[in-house]
């Protein structure tokens, strides 16, 4: 019998939770190569310190986007900036949100998000991991392709699931716990990369269903989204060197699962989700098509009409 997503996440929460506190508990110091302090008490990459971080975080691509989303803001307390990570702390009709830039790819993902957990969840002082854990919330609001016809430029879609080509959450003990592990099988099957040594096994990770409803509501497009390792190849667009397989976007729009298909390419959901789950928070990325690549279409003067995705998802954060 096939689970429902919500089933699945719940399951995958369980797992992820129970697996991170026994690592923990026996994980006791982390020295200052694993965790990198700076001398003002803030985080490596990020500059931020501890104190600084909500519970309720954004996450966006371009650091000018940081001012974007802070400009609805009624207070700031806390910003920094460092690389193109740039985080900007305040309160939006009552909450306290975090609104940080991670750049672009699954690799800065990596950094971001083991650093905010680092934030919540570490006590910089004797740099062992507290001992009452905090979940956050966490929304990445991005820019995507459209795969579908339903999918035209200006439509907001909401990742139910997500394809990591990136390989990252490989690298991490418990990913099967937290990943559709049925839908990466099927996924591969379609794609016919079952043996292929030459590519990094797929990965599916799952929003949180509870931020899935709270965020997407009845207004947001919901389905399945590639995330990839590049903007270029790993995307099917060809210019000056040949793909490797022409027929791959064809074969990734023809998927479905579960009456679900696959209606955005974007390059940091799977990690979002797949990191966050292991960790224990709660996470979804949301996105406005700008490009859609079955019209051969694309709207670069997007970046005023984006606004009203940031203010709803402030609003329902």
């Amino acid at each position: 019998m096939n689970e429902s997503t919500a089933d699945v996440r719940s399951r995958q929460t369980h797992y992820a939770r129970r697996h991170y506190n026994l690592h923990n508990a026996m994980k006791t110091y982390f020295p200052p190569s694993e965790l990198i302090i700076n001398s003002d008490g803030s985080v490596f990459h990020l500059h931020v310190t501890p104190e600084a971080l909500a519970d309720k975080v954004v996450l966006v691509g371009d650091p000018g986007r940081v001012e974007t989303v802070a400009a609805h803001f009624d207070t700031r307390e806390f910003q920094a900036e460092n690389r193109e990570f740039r985080t900007v702390t305040g309160t939006y009709q009552g909450k306290r949100i975090t609104v940080v830039s991670t750049g672009i790819g699954c690799d800065n993902i990596d950094i971001v998000l083991n650093e905010i957990d680092a934030l919540a969840n570490i006590d910089f002082t004797t740099r062992t991991v507290r001992p009452s854990l905090r979940s956050l919330d966490i929304v990445r609001i991005g820019t995507c392709g459209g795969l579908q016809e339903f999918t035209p430029e200006g439509t907001y879609v909401a990742s139910e699931k997500s394809i990591g080509f990136d390989g990252l959450l490989n690298f991490y003990a418990g990913r099967d716990r937290v990943c559709d592990l049925e839908c990466e099988a099927a996924f591969t099957r379609a794609m016919a990369w079952i043996g292929n040594q030459c590519i990094a096994h797929p990965y599916v990770s799952v929003a949180h269903p509870e931020l899935l409803e709270r965020i997407a509501g009845a207004d947001m497009v919901r389905g399945i989204t590639v995330a990839c390792g590049g903007f270029f190849g790993p995307q099917g667009r060809e210019l000056r060197i040949p793909l490797a397989d022409p027929t791959q976007n064809e074969k990734i729009m023809a998927f479905e699962h579960q009456g679900l298909r696959i209606t955005n390419f974007e390059m940091e959901s799977s990690a979002v989700a797949g990191l966050s789950a292991l960790m224990g928070h709660r996470a979804l990325t949301v996105c406005m098509v700008i490009a859609n690549r079955v019209a051969g279409r694309a709207n670069t003067d997007y970046k005023g009409s984006i606004d009203h995705l940031i203010t709803t998802v402030l609003d329902r954060i």
